[in-house]
């Protein structure tokens, strides 16, 4: 039985399949982090990957605002799912994932298979993916929240998240 009190619909199988969907087409999300001189919140639009093992990642640079606030504090929160092209734009699932980030060094072992699988998806960072300023960066799922469409809320723990 669904409690009325609460948004969200009990998480199902078809649950799952969307936002597995979402995570294993999307190749760009809308990262939110917290900027580490104010404090002010900050959002920016990022390359998106899912690593070898289903571990959301990206591929950024130290140069951006949004690597030096994810080494100040590693909280961060990724908006998966585009607006189609017909219709009204709340009618698309989309995606939002509470997570911790974790920078890859280049000399860890799973660098390698990142890498393979970045440029697999993101051809065309053959050009940057081996400048000394980008770092690979793991998003450890918190939970997450999927918005199916009106009336298809639904929160997801870790496990309901892990795409293999």
């Amino acid at each position: 039985m669904t409690d009325r009190s609460s948004p969200y619909n009990q998480t199902d199988g078809e649950a799952r399949g969307i936002a597995h969907k979402l995570l294993r087409d999307a190749t760009t999300a809308a990262l939110a982090v917290t900027e580490a001189d104010t404090g002010a919140p900050f959002v920016s639009r990022i390359g998106f990957g899912l690593s070898p093992e289903g571990v959301p990642m990206t591929l950024i640079s130290d140069l951006a605002l949004h690597s030096r606030a994810l080494r100040n504090d590693p909280r961060a929160a990724l908006l998966i799912g585009e607006a189609g092209s017909r219709g009204d734009p709340l009618t698309h699932p989309r995606l939002t994932i509470r997570a911790t980030a974790r920078f890859v060094l280049r000399n860890e072992v799973d660098h390698h298979a990142l890498r393979a699988a970045w440029l697999g998806t993101h051809p065309k960072a053959t050009l940057y993916v081996d400048f000394a300023d980008f770092h690979f960066v793991l998003f450890d799922i918190v939970s997450g929240h999927l918005n199916a469409g009106f009336a298809k809320a639904y929160a997801l723990d870790q496990k309901d998240l892990t795409v293999r």
